[in-house]
């Protein structure tokens, strides 16, 4: 049982660990497990090779990875400024950018964590080159990229596959790690994420895989019960940055962490998956370390983590469950998928 606040220095905010609450009574909806079988190809999937579109444009036929212009943007370099100018001292500002979509196989039932490592190194060489095209434009300021994964997160179509947002400005949770980066180093004169690596490798509990230069662990900080963070060991700015060796064993920490999470509860983990990179707008981010974090919704089989009262309403997460008890669930997994044994 733990009631405990920890500090969170990424957000530099608290986070509540309120494990002994996981297994409270529940009475409300349960979330059914997405058992519809998927086939190879899908003639009406808008993702699979060489289909059409709902904008007509038709995919090419494909055999890997592939990147095309989003069909419904939510942001666009063309965009027309807002028409008003805001009243008193309420501010507003222009909006735009260009957004892709990338499938990452042109197998509609595959997942993420079902890829091979070698494919997972192709996609991760293909968000570095996106990320490097879309870093030149003059009028891009920050490149996101970042899977939705299962219907519990709105995601309507299962073809596997991430979307990028490159746009003229730098989204609020960058620019809140770039701030606390900035304390830290005046405050401690040492870089904040590799700090957080180091701590991390000392205690060594909340660690699912580690490879020479790239880690995957849950963070002491974690603010949802299964959250994991992904990082090369040494301090990039840009996924395009690593070396070859450093993206070969950045896919396979993406693919043992990712099999962990399905083969926990024997089936395909939803989650947000967000690359953190800093923003490509002339300024210097030295201290800022490139990761990847994965946001999983589910607290049980069947069971979302709510943002309620706490987190909505009083700015406050609560993790219902020990980040040291969530790591160890997770490290006692098969690290063969099981679709595969």
């Amino acid at each position: 049982m733990t009631w405990e606040r920890r500090w969170h220095p990424l957000r530099e905010e608290w986070v509540t660990i309120t494990s002994h609450r996981n297994n409270r009574p529940w009475s409300g909806a349960a979330l059914s497990a997405e058992t519809g079988l998927q086939p190879d190809y899908h003639p009406d999937c808008y993702l699979c090779p060489g289909n059409q579109r709902i904008s007509a444009k038709k995919n090419d036929p494909y055999t890997g990875v592939y990147v095309f212009d989003n069909d419904h943007p939510a942001f666009d370099l063309g965009a027309p400024e807002a028409p008003d100018v805001a009243p008193g001292f309420y501010r507003n500002a222009p909006a735009t950018g260009k957004t892709s979509v990338v499938c990452y196989s042109p197998i509609h039932n595959l997942t993420l964590a079902e890829l091979e490592a070698s494919e997972i190194r192709s996609l991760v060489d293909c968000w570095a080159d996106q990320t490097i095209e879309l870093s030149r434009l003059p009028e891009i300021n920050h490149v996101l990229i970042f899977e939705n994964k299962g219907e519990i997160v709105g995601v309507s179509n299962p073809h596997p596959h991430c979307q990028i947002y490159a746009t003229n400005f730098v989204f609020k949770n960058i620019e809140l790690q770039i701030a606390a980066t900035i304390r830290f180093r005046e405050q401690y004169q040492e870089s904040l994420f590799e700090a957080v690596i180091s701590l991390e490798r000392q205690d060594a509990r909340r660690i699912l895989s580690e490879q020479s230069s790239a880690i995957s662990f849950i963070p002491y900080f974690a603010r949802f019960p299964y959250e994991t963070y992904i990082a090369p060991k040494r301090k990039v700015q840009f996924l395009h940055q690593l070396h070859e060796s450093e993206r070969d064993d950045l896919a396979l920490c993406i693919q043992q962490t990712l099999t962990l999470f399905d083969n926990l509860w024997q089936l395909s983990f939803p989650y947000v998956l967000v690359l953190y990179q800093a923003p490509c707008d002339g300024e210097s981010y030295e201290d800022f370390h490139f990761h990847i974090e994965i946001h999983p919704p589910l607290r049980q089989p069947g069971l979302q983590k709510f943002l309620a009262g706490a987190e909505l309403g009083g700015g406050c997460f609560l993790n219902d469950a020990s980040p040291e008890e969530s790591a160890a669930e997770l490290r006692q997994q098969a690290t063969i998928h099981y679709k595969q044994l």
